[in-house]
C-alpha cells in the first residue's frame, strides 16, 4: 500500500527523502550541484508519473529506483570525476606549471547537511560521513555506473540483495557478481586513509586550531610540522599537486605568496573540516574569497590540503560570506 493517500501529499513527501537521495546522487556522480539536479530531475519524473506508481513498493524504494536510472543516464556519456592526484603525477615546486582543466573534470566538495541525514544513530551518522569523504566518493568513480550503485546501495545504505535487484530489473546473483567485481576494483584503489572528524575530538580541535593560527600567521615552518612527512596538496580547477613538506612549503613561499595575510572561516565538507580562505583584497580594505579548504586528517597529522578555488560555486553553496571587512 502506498505511503501517501492524494497525490497532493507527494511534494512534502518527497522533501522527507531529499537528503538521503542527495547523498546517494553525490556518491553517484562526485558533483554537489549535479546530485541537487539529479533530485529535481527524480522528483519531476515522479510528478509525471505517479499515476503509474500503485503502491507496489513504498514511495522511498519508488524514488531510488528513479534517482538510480536519472544518474545512469547522466553516467551513460562515460564521464566521471577526478581529483588531480587521479590524473597526473606529482610536481616539484620549483617547475611546477597550473594548468586549468574544466569544471566537469573535478570531483566537487559537498556541504555535510546537503547529503547526510540527521539521525540518533551514531554508527549510521559515521558511515554517511565515511561514505562521503573526498576519497572515497574518488574511488567510486573507477566503478562502471551499475556496480557503484549497486556498492552504494548495498554496502553503504545497507540495502538486501533482493531490494536491490528489484530496483536494477536485475537478479540477485547479478547483485551479488556486481557487488564483489565493484569490491575488488576498490581493494585496488589506493584510498587513503584519513579519520573521522565531525565531531572532532580532542586532538583533531588542537591541531585546527594551530593550523588557523600557523596560516594566519602565514608561518610556514610551524605550519609544515602540522603535515604528514608526505602530505598532499591539490588546487581544482589545476591539475597541479604537489607532495611532501618540501615543496608544500616551498609552494606557500613562491607561487602561493599572495595567501600571506589570509583569513580563515571555519566550516565542513564531505565530513571533514574545511576553512573558507579570504586573501587580502587586491584594491581597498578587507578579504576576498580564495578558495575552500578541505583538510584530511590522520593519526594526529594533517595528510591532504585540498584547496578548490572556484569560490563562486562554493562560498554561496557553503554559506560563506561574500567579502570580510
Amino acid at each position: 500500500m502506498s505511503d501517501l493517500a492524494t497525490k497532493p501529499d507527494l511534494d512534502s513527501a518527497m522533501d522527507r527523502h531529499r537528503t538521503e537521495l542527495t547523498g546517494y546522487c553525490y556518491r553517484m556522480l562526485g558533483s554537489a550541484f549535479d546530485a541537487e539536479d539529479a533530485v529535481q530531475d527524480t522528483y519531476i519524473r515522479a510528478w509525471r508519473s505517479y499515476d503509474r506508481f500503485e503502491g507496489r513498493s513504498s514511495l522511498r524504494s519508488w524514488l531510488y529506483r528513479i534517482a538510480t536510472n536519472v544518474c545512469l543516464d547522466l553516467l551513460a556519456a562515460g564521464k566521471k570525476r577526478a581529483r588531480p592526484m587521479d590524473l597526473t603525477a606529482p610536481q616539484h615546486q620549483a617547475s611546477a606549471v597550473l594548468s586549468e582543466r574544466p569544471e566537469v573534470t573535478w570531483l566537487e566538495p559537498v556541504p555535510d547537511g546537503r547529503v547526510i541525514p540527521q539521525t540518533a544513530d551514531p554508527a549510521e551518522l559515521a558511515l554517511a560521513k565515511e561514505s562521503v569523504r573526498l576519497a572515497f566518493v574518488a574511488a567510486l568513480q573507477h566503478l562502471p555506473a551499475k556496480q557503484r550503485a549497486v556498492l552504494i546501495l548495498r554496502e553503504v545504505l545497507a540495502w538486501k540483495a533482493d531490494e536491490v535487484a528489484t530496483l536494477l530489473d536485475t537478479t540477485v546473483a547479478s547483485v551479488n557478481s556486481a557487488l564483489q567485481r565493484a569490491r575488488a576494483t576498490l581493494a585496488g584503489t589506493r584510498i587513503r586513509p584519513s579519520d573521522p572528524a565531525d565531531p572532532l575530538d580532542a586532538g583533531q580541535a588542537e591541531l585546527l586550531e594551530r593550523y588557523l593560527a600557523a596560516f594566519e600567521a602565514y608561518d610556514i615552518a610551524r605550519l609544515t610540522t602540522l603535515l604528514h612527512e608526505d602530505a598532499v596538496l591539490s588546487m581544482p580547477p589545476f591539475d597541479l599537486w604537489l607532495q611532501g613538506h618540501e615543496d608544500i612549503a616551498a609552494w606557500h613561499l613562491n607561487q602561493g605568496i599572495g595567501c600571506r595575510g589570509s583569513r580563515l572561516i571555519p566550516t565542513t565538507a564531505n565530513g571533514m573540516p574545511a576553512f573558507g580562505q579570504y586573501r587580502p583584497a587586491e584594491s581597498g580594505p578587507g578579504h576576498t574569497p580564495w578558495a575552500l579548504q578541505v583538510l584530511e586528517i590522520s593519526e594526529g597529522r594533517i595528510v591532504g590540503l585540498n584547496a578548490f578555488l572556484d569560490t563562486e560555486r562554493w562560498f554561496p553553496l557553503f554559506g560563506l560570506p561574500e567579502r570580510l571587512g
